[in-house]
């Protein structure tokens, strides 16, 4: 500890090299000025000063931002991240990281400038998650949105997208919370109270979808936008279906008006999402995105599912699904290889009794720890 004098002489020490340090900025001489601001860091750093610390390293990032070298900027920006990462500087470290992200970004490094934006998110919400949710979120989409553009991180880009929605949206920890009560309920064959629980799952991805295209509407990329939307949409539509297979599942005519209305929903909602997807697929002529071909034939297969349940015949989900896609003939042959579209094919055939034990081998992503208990109550039936 330091008394009243050394103090003192400490913070004037502090301020000659920041006085030395801005001359040395103005010369162009970068690197002599950080290290002038790091010793100066260092003594407000030993004298508990964090306020004046954020100042210092917020100009220290100003200056490496102007380095002709972006290689030697990021390589300075990470030797300081380090060392307010191990002080456990958090805020600090959330907007160094940010800068990071900005110049990584520039270089079309995709991986760094994501990695770094996702880091600064979390670091935000660990050191005042209200204040900073907007702010978190943000970074969040931005961190999704550079993941998506290399192929080595798109996977992880496309969930980045989305929980940045639902961060902002502030359900992102209840909905994880409501869909383990709704699988408790299931599981217990409270099937009346398990449709509640998925309805109300559903209410907080409609929610979300108001406010969607406000949140990217500075989106790099069309395709982030569209894949972001039809995914919501396809949430919303998803958990009313679940709805309504619960509500069927209780065997209560008092619920046919109930089913009706969440299936009629929810076709609409699926064949908006199928579309979303099929126009995204359908100018790409090759290396298909697997995923977007699983999602829209998933889609296709619980439009089928809710067509039986509702016994809508007015169109074959297969021919909804291919419709105005025959150009690209390598998309419908790659479609048409889908598990999903296989159990499509087998529920306009011979009806979705016959095709219950086709949903039993397949997987149905966050549903397929609960599908045992409604296939099985299906086939009781």
């Amino acid at each position: 500890m330091y008394n009243n004098d050394e103090k003192e002489e400490k913070e004037v020490e502090a301020i000659k090299l920041i006085d030395s340090a801005e001359i040395l900025a103005d010369k162009g001489k970068g690197e002599e000025a950080i290290r002038e601001y790091e010793k100066a860091a260092q003594i407000y750093l030993d004298l508990g000063g964090y306020i004046k610390l954020d100042e210092l390293y917020i100009r220290i990032t100003q200056i490496i931002s102007q380095f002709r070298n972006n290689i030697q900027a990021t390589y300075r920006l990470k030797s300081i991240i380090r060392k307010t990462e191990e002080l456990k500087l958090y805020e600090i470290s959330a907007k160094l990281l940010i800068q990071l992200g900005n110049i990584s970004f520039r270089m079309k490094d995709w991986e760094t400038a994501g990695e770094s934006w996702k880091k600064a998110s979390d670091y935000l919400l660990e050191s005042d998650p209200e204040e900073y949710r907007n702010l978190a979120s943000i970074l969040l989409l931005e961190a999704g949105q550079a993941f998506e553009r290399s192929q080595l991180t798109k996977d992880t880009g496309k969930q980045l997208i989305l929980k940045a929605v639902m961060i902002l949206n502030e359900f992102d920890e209840l909905y994880k919370q409501e869909e383990k009560k709704a699988h408790s309920l299931l599981i217990n064959k409270e099937f009346e109270a398990a449709a509640d629980k998925f309805y109300t799952i559903s209410t907080y991805f409609k929610k979300s979808l108001e406010n969607l295209e406000d949140l990217l509407k500075d989106a790099e990329s069309k395709n982030t936008v569209l894949n972001a939307k039809a995914r919501f949409i396809h949430f919303v539509a998803e958990y009313q279906t679940f709805s309504a297979i619960c509500l069927t599942a209780t065997r209560n005519v008092e619920f046919n008006d109930r089913i009706e209305s969440l299936g009629l929903d929810s076709i609409k909602l699926f064949k908006e999402s199928i579309s979303l997807l099929k126009d995204y697929l359908f100018h790409t002529e090759k290396d298909f995105d697997r995923e977007i071909i699983l999602r829209v034939t998933f889609d296709t297969m619980l439009l089928s599912i809710i067509h039986r349940i509702l016994n809508i015949e007015e169109i074959k989900c297969s021919d909804y699904l291919l419709s105005e896609l025959e150009e690209n003939k390598a998309l419908v042959k790659k479609l048409k290889k889908s598990p999903y579209f296989k159990i499509i094919e087998k529920i306009e055939k011979a009806g979705l009794n016959d095709a219950l034990e086709d949903l039993l081998s397949v997987n149905l992503g966050h549903f397929e720890k609960i599908k045992n208990v409604l296939i099985s109550n299906f086939q009781e039936k």
